[in-house]
């Protein structure tokens, strides 16, 4: 086995629970609407908002926009379409500034790791400025390289592509052998580092990953991020300082 010299790190669902953020995020946003005068229920405006995110995907803008043209005229009665929508952008915002952060284990591993000589970084799908707030609300600068932070709508190569993490290798200047990635999701974060000869190793949180299969299989299965440095002095031989 080569030696370790590098781990880069899927972010979403990940380095942190994306599905309970959003969901609790979502909720503040409805919660905001209704106090600004929307009459309808919380839990059928969710189940609405979830149909809208489902159809335009989780990346689309407007959700909000989409919901209100899906309500009945009289739960608008009365009150500013706008207002509601700036509403609940507001709290949703809110939400990432108070309840966007990493798990302690998460934030403990880093920490060890930050202090060895591997290069830490991060291969992650999703609008570059998106994925880029995220990295600096999670305060992941504190622990990875600023030179190994790959954004596939900034590099123009996208999950499940297997150039996307050959490219971070050669940026990096290691070889994949010499390279370990983290992610949760088996066809775009386990499949392809496989392709390459990377080391690979599965989170299993409870997401909407949770229970999809990839081709091949991960060289390791965690469920938290004390058993990753468990496997890393075990099976990598890092010294993880204390």
């Amino acid at each position: 086995m080569a030696k370790l010299k590098a781990i880069l790190f899927d972010v979403d669902d990940t380095l942190y629970s994306t599905t309970d953020f959003a969901e609790l995020a979502r909720s503040n946003s409805i919660k905001e609407m209704i106090r600004l005068g929307l009459k309808m229920e919380h839990d059928a405006l969710m189940r609405e908002l979830n149909e809208v995110i489902g159809e335009f995907t989780s990346n689309y803008e407007h959700h909000f926009d989409k919901l209100l043209l899906r309500l009945p005229a009289e739960a608008l009665e009365g009150v500013n379409p706008v207002i509601l929508v700036a509403g609940a952008v507001v709290a949703y915002h809110e939400t990432k500034a108070r309840q966007l952060s990493m798990p302690d284990d998460v934030k403990e591993l880093l920490g060890r790791l930050s202090k060895t000589d591997l290069i830490l970084g991060v291969i992650t799908s999703g609008p570059q400025i998106k994925q880029a707030e995220k990295i600096l609300r999670l305060g992941l600068m504190e622990y990875i390289d600023p030179s190994a932070i790959f954004l596939s709508d900034q590099i123009g190569i996208g999950k499940p592509n297997v150039k996307l993490y050959m490219k971070a290798c050669r940026q990096l200047n290691i070889w994949p052998l010499e390279a370990m990635y983290v992610g949760d999701n088996p066809p775009n974060d386990i499949d392809p580092p496989n392709q390459l000869g990377m080391s690979t190793v599965l989170v299993r949180r409870e997401g909407k990953y949770a229970s999809v299969q990839g081709v091949t299989e991960p060289d390791h299965v965690i469920r938290s991020f004390r058993e990753l440095g468990d496997i890393l002095r075990e099976k990598y031989e890092v010294d993880l300082p204390a």
